[in-house]
């Protein structure tokens, strides 16, 4: 049966002074809690795989900071290396050894790219790899698919209009029609709309975005058939592949979805885990074509807190706790049970929920299809599930991103104990979401 909500009384306040400062009072939209219940709760602490809250609640934690805390948070390894380097200052606009070290430590356990160039975040990664194709390719058209995210940039803020193969529509205010006229939006999962977008604008697309692992819009998994096939066609046209790995890079394994489909992008961009939980990003291809990057090319980026001597030295300590034997096949088989216990409970009780995964990102659909591989497959009906599912769950102590559209992440620091207790506060939550609707 359901329980009384948590107090939220400190995170209540601390929310209502925050809109007189920034808008929504957040300063990221789903922060704000618009698609679940209560106000958003604003967090104090976190520590392995829990985090605590201006109330003194204590959660297990599944968002873990959308996705960059594969080890859990304030893990002694990263916070030991990020003090010991910030005793000799934090930023200098300068090179450092620790660039090399990270550089390094990423390029020679990562057969799909040969230079890689530090940026600040995700979406500045993806925003330079665009230019990089456009600038190589001398085109300007770029193809995106409905259902991936790729960041805040103008020209990929778009969505599909009506038709097979269509222009995008902007999706937010501010971006100029004439950005969103270069951009080709097809949906996922279909090959027929993505011959017709080649055929249709033959010679003009410099290149193909794709989130290899959408996760941004539900975790809607593509086939290494589909993956394979838009390799090809992109060579076919001359037209450069870039696989988005900002959420799947060195989460699915140390070289992504790259690694794990066994397929070869032409750029691939980067961000979370790379930095430890500091601000980072970077994209990667061959050395033939990162040598059209300034300063030895005529496509100009740039940034101050590139490489940031910080967030060099959180992303080297990660990252070498993730090249451990068995890093992965431990992460993978602890999120494999997890699931399964859940999968196992649903099915008996004939609940209409899927739990869809890969590596140790999972997402909850409410939904009876077996597979959901596009966007248009997801019921927005479905999201008032979530939102009740989702109430339940912090009423026990359990942490998810607030939106039913976001997946959830494991990590090393999550216990036998911690997946548990989560099993049984979802079932109880399962129990309740169910018996309020007929499905």
């Amino acid at each position: 049966m359901s329980i009384p909500d948590i107090s939220r009384e400190k995170s209540a306040a601390l929310y209502e002074r925050a809109k007189t400062y920034f808008p929504g009072g957040v300063n990221s939209p789903v922060r704000a809690f618009k698609s679940v219940y209560g106000t958003p709760l604003f967090i104090e602490k976190g520590d392995g795989s829990h985090i605590w809250d201006a109330d003194g609640n204590e959660f297990v934690d599944f968002c873990c900071s959308w996705g960059p805390l594969i080890l859990g948070h304030n893990n002694a390894s990263v916070r030991n290396k990020v003090m010991e380097v910030m005793q000799n200052g934090m930023s200098f606009g300068a090179p450092t050894a620790l660039e090399n070290e990270l550089a390094e430590l990423i390029l020679s356990n990562n057969r799909f790219i040969e230079k890689i160039r530090f940026v600040s975040s995700g979406t500045e990664a993806v925003m330079s790899a665009i230019r990089l194709a456009r600038g190589y390719t001398k085109r300007d058209k770029i193809l995106k698919f409905e259902g991936c995210y790729h960041g805040h940039t103008d020209a990929l803020l778009v969505k599909a209009g009506s038709g097979l193969v269509t222009f995008g529509e902007s999706s937010s205010a501010g971006v100029p029609k004439a950005f969103a006229d270069e951009t080709i939006v097809v949906s996922l999962n279909d090959m027929e709309a993505l011959r017709a977008a080649f055929d249709e604008f033959k010679g003009q697309i410099a290149a193909v975005i794709i989130e290899p692992i959408p996760a941004n819009n539900g975790l809607l998994l593509q086939s290494k058939d589909y993956l394979q096939y838009l390799r090809e066609i992109c060579t076919e046209n001359g037209t450069l592949l870039i696989f988005d790995e900002v959420i799947s890079g060195f989460r699915v394994g140390f070289e992504g979805a790259a690694g794990y489909y066994g397929i070869q992008p032409d750029i691939l961009t980067y961000g979370k885990i790379i930095g430890g939980g500091l601000p980072v990003g970077a994209y990667g291809a061959s050395a033939e074509v990162m040598d059209h990057i300034s300063p030895v090319g005529s496509v100009y980026q740039a940034g101050t807190l590139s490489g940031n001597p910080v967030a060099m030295a959180a992303g080297i300590a990660q990252l070498s706790e993730l090249l451990k034997p068995g890093f992965y096949e431990e992460l993978q088989a602890k999120t494999a049970g997890f699931v399964k216990a859940i999968q196992d409970f649903v099915a008996e009780r004939g609940y209409n929920l899927k739990i869809f995964t890969v590596g140790s990102i999972f997402w909850f659909a409410f939904t009876d299809q077996e597979a959901i591989s596009t966007a248009e497959q997801i019921d927005p009906l479905s999201m008032l599930k979530f939102k009740e599912m989702h109430r339940e769950l912090i009423n026990r102590g359990v942490y998810l991103g607030p939106s039913g559209y976001e997946v959830g992440f494991i990590s090393a620091a999550h216990t036998l104990a911690d997946l548990e207790t989560t099993k049984t506060a979802i079932f109880d939550s399962l129990d309740i979401v169910f018996s309020n609707s007929t499905n």
